[in-house]
């Protein structure tokens, strides 16, 4: 058994990098990285690199470093990598994710468009991270049979032969395949060449995707080194020295610039592109970890897509007959009566300042006055949300709201107060709840709720990612756990409370599997295993209960909800 491929050569120090190609990957909550699709980080990548220009050019100071993905792939239109901090970020259910940057040579696998990929339990293919797809294609490129992934902090043999992954400890077996995708982009940037084995730059120890991931909301980030590559720090740090927080967003996040101009400045690489199974995802069970409370969120632009008048005319009409056929009470949710309803007009001149959801100035026109009509709205129309005094567009948050649930409910953009009652997209089922006197770790003073959730395959609805599509149930019934004491009884009636305004579950791409169109979490963790916390969804931890209300506190499932 080869521990490695001979004639493996080691990351070239700093530097020149000819013939490099960058591959950005994400960081899944499993602490796996996970290389976005090649056409992604085209789109990234440039993106990446004239924001570095233009900080160069324009010296010290804030810039607008964010890029919305939606813009490379349509299916990640939800997502936002923000380049300061190095974070993915999911508008719609506020999930941050590290993401990383490497080089590697432009004659690897990398390079050449090599993708190999392990087939996961649904029977789906999933992607290995750029290191470990670089480390078997030159293994398989120099004759090698077997080769060790102990290297690279995978306790796996591959048979190169029969294409085949084992567990050295388990001996459970997996199949896995070689396919040819679209290369990664070349690059004129400096930095280390990452070849295959473990590399000794600061950003593979650190983030080498060994171990159990420990936090999944905040990551301690360093600013952008002398290089201008950001760096990611320890997975296991508990506090965010950037001041980067979870951040709840109520709202589909959505597609498409923020005004025409500037999407005829973007290149035929950046519009939408078919979607890829290796893109972002919404998350899994819990990782009991604190949350933090109380810090700062990004300004990130919320990108959403710009329907053409006539389809929006359509949409419209067609809204309101149902609306007055089927349920007059539904006129309540109307885009324009649910904005007046939470947001005064303002009468004086609007503050000199940015409005954060099309990123134009409040004196000018909205951003996406070019895209909706509105016959009570103007363009130039500021308002403030009453609660959290925020100021907006009204046309901006009419356009956020008309691409969401369009639920009666809002969420402010900047600190994400929710105004209302917000429901989310799950599919229909059932909740079973019962209780038995075994005591669960870390609790052994009272017995155990037992939460039996069931859902079915079926089709998705108009809130659904592609309505009309089937859709997957995988899992079900899906059986968590809760402490049967005072505090686990209050986190079980919202949890009800949740269930019946439909936060539980989502439709999306599962994490694990990469599967689309499936029923998933949606960021309300659970705890599925009973005897052990190894994985992180078990007991003991101490952390949960607080960190599972703060959770549902940031979907609007407060005490309150409880009150007659």
């Amino acid at each position: 058994m080869a521990a490695a491929p001979s004639g493996l050569s080691a990351p070239v120090p700093g530097g020149a990098s000819p013939g490099a190609v960058a591959v950005w990957e994400w960081q899944d909550e499993f602490g796996k990285w996970r290389p976005y699709q090649g056409s992604v980080c085209s789109y990234i990548e440039q993106s990446f690199q004239a924001s570095q220009q233009k900080g160069k050019r324009l010296g010290p100071g804030p810039a607008n470093n964010s890029i919305p993905l939606g813009h490379a792939d349509a299916m990640l239109a939800p997502y936002v990598i923000d380049i300061s901090s190095l974070m993915q970020f999911r508008q719609d259910t506020g999930t941050m994710r590290a993401v990383r940057r490497h080089l590697f040579p432009q004659d690897s696998a990398a390079g050449q468009g090599v993708i190999w990929e392990w087939q996961n339990d649904e029977g789906g293919w999933s992607p290995y991270e750029m290191n470990v797809c670089v480390f078997l294609e030159q293994a398989y490129s120099s004759g090698h049979q077997h080769v060790d992934l102990g290297p690279l902090g995978y306790n796996y043999d591959i048979n190169l032969i029969s294409q085949v992954q084992t567990n050295k400890t388990t001996l459970y077996r997996r199949s896995i395949q070689r396919r040819l995708d679209t290369p990664y982009p070349v690059t004129a940037a400096t930095g280390p060449l990452h070849t295959s084995t473990a590399c000794s730059c600061q950003q593979c120890l650190l983030n080498s995707g060994t171990g159990p991931i420990t936090t999944r909301y905040r990551h301690s980030i360093n600013l952008p080194s002398s290089s201008g590559v950001p760096q990611v720090s320890s997975r296991t740090t508990a506090v965010s020295s950037s001041g980067l927080g979870f951040v709840p967003y109520n709202k589909p996040a959505l597609s498409g610039s923020r005004s025409t101009s500037r999407l005829n400045t973007l290149g035929a690489w950046a519009l939408p592109q078919p979607a890829s199974m290796g893109g972002p995802s919404t998350g899994g069970p819990s990782t009991g970890q604190p949350i933090s409370n109380g810090v700062s969120v990004p300004n990130l632009p919320v990108a959403m897509p710009k329907s053409s008048k006539v389809n929006q005319a359509l949409a419209g009409w067609w809204k309101s007959l149902m609306a007055t056929v089927m349920d007059p009470a539904a006129a309540s949710t109307e885009p324009e009566l649910v904005v007046s309803k939470y947001l005064e007009e303002l009468q004086d001149a609007p503050p000199d300042e940015d409005c954060i959801i099309c990123m134009e100035k409040l004196a000018s026109p909205s951003g996406y006055s070019d895209a909706y009509e509105c016959k009570t709205i103007r363009p130039e129309t500021v308002g403030r949300l009453a609660k959290c005094q925020h100021t907006f567009h009204l046309l901006c948050v009419l356009a956020m709201y008309t691409n969401g649930n369009k639920d009666g409910s809002l969420q402010c953009p900047s600190c994400k107060a929710i105004y209302g009652e917000k429901t989310g997209t799950q599919p229909k089922g059932k909740m079973e709840v019962s209780t038995f006197p075994r005591s669960l770790p870390g609790h052994e003073d009272c017995g155990t709720i037992k939460i039996v959730y069931h859902i079915s395959r079926g089709i998705q609805g108009p809130e659904h990612p592609n309505p009309g599509m089937p859709y997957t149930a995988r899992g079900f019934p899906r059986y968590c756990y809760l402490p049967d004491n005072e505090k686990g009884k209050k986190v079980l009636e919202l949890l009800k409370v949740a269930w019946k305004r439909r936060l539980i579950f989502t439709v999306g791409t599962s994490s694990t599997t990469g599967e689309s169109n499936t029923v998933v979490w949606n960021e309300i963790h659970h705890k599925t295993e009973m005897d052990s916390n190894l994985s992180g969804h078990g007991y003991p931890d101490p952390n949960y209960l607080d960190n599972v209300l703060a959770e549902l506190a940031a979907q609007g499932v407060t005490e309150d909800c409880l009150r007659p």
